[in-house]
């Protein structure tokens, strides 16, 4: 069970990412589902592997007390051999004999606590050399998943600047490279031939107006001609009586 989560989070650590991403549809939402599968597959993995360590807790417990029981059947023995001295050197034997008895029993426990430790040992190192690599194992996944995380989170934010520099292409190349500012041009044309036919307007307008007031100008001098040839006309008839007279 461990083996294949760890097999799994290998596997994807050894997929070959840009040949992934080439052949996907959506390398997006392969990423997205890369990053799911790699972060479900570490919490497995942490799973055991917090399992694994709980386990070595377990075994080091057992032997320190295999350890502890070995030196403290130990201490027994040295006492009651001690004891067994003192009641012989008093000549007291049965009593010798009872704590000598005592002694062997207790150096019998400690030879079977210190098989127990002895046997466990070479378990126990390989335990926490295999502990040891979990730990480092799962480092390197997380940062494996980081690694990840932050390419995906680029090579998104570089997709999307490249398709909204792709929309900005396809609107200009819309404009079939013409300026947009030519239409502005185009209508200031036409208001300055619309002032200027105005203007034309206007001077056509003011010269019928100088005419008419030179027409008038005529009529009064041909007016004033009149009334001096009539005056003129006038007095010699008045010279002319005179004579006549």
């Amino acid at each position: 069970m461990k083996q294949s989560i760890f097999a799994r989070v290998a596997q994807l650590a050894k997929a070959n990412l840009n040949t992934l991403l080439d052949s996907a549809e959506n390398p997006q939402k392969m990423l997205d589902q890369m990053i799911r599968d790699y972060s479900e597959n570490i919490r497995e993995a942490e799973a055991a592997a917090a399992q694994t360590i709980g386990n070595l807790r377990m075994a080091e417990d057992d032997y320190s007390r295999a350890v502890n029981d070995a030196n403290t059947w130990g201490s027994k023995a040295v006492a009651a051999s001690r004891k067994a001295d003192e009641f012989r050197a008093a000549g007291n034997n049965a009593h010798a004999d009872k704590f000598d008895a005592l002694a062997r029993l207790a150096l019998s426990r400690q030879m079977t606590a210190e098989s127990m430790a002895k046997s466990q040992a070479p378990t126990l190192a390989a335990q926490n050399q295999a502990v040891d690599q979990l730990k480092n194992g799962l480092d390197l996944m997380r940062a494996k998943l980081r690694e990840l995380t932050v390419k995906r989170n680029e090579l998104v934010n570089r997709a999307r600047v490249a398709a909204t520099q792709s929309q900005v292409n396809d609107a200009l190349k819309a404009l079939g490279g013409e300026d947009p500012t030519s239409a502005i041009g185009r209508y200031e044309d036409s208001v300055r031939r619309q002032e200027a036919t105005v203007r034309g307007q206007q001077e056509l307008a003011s010269s019928s107006l100088e005419a008419q007031f030179a027409s008038l100008e005529d009529l009064g001098e041909q007016t004033e001609v009149e009334a001096r040839l009539a005056a003129l006309k006038a007095g010699d008839r008045r010279a002319l009586g005179s004579r006549d007279g």
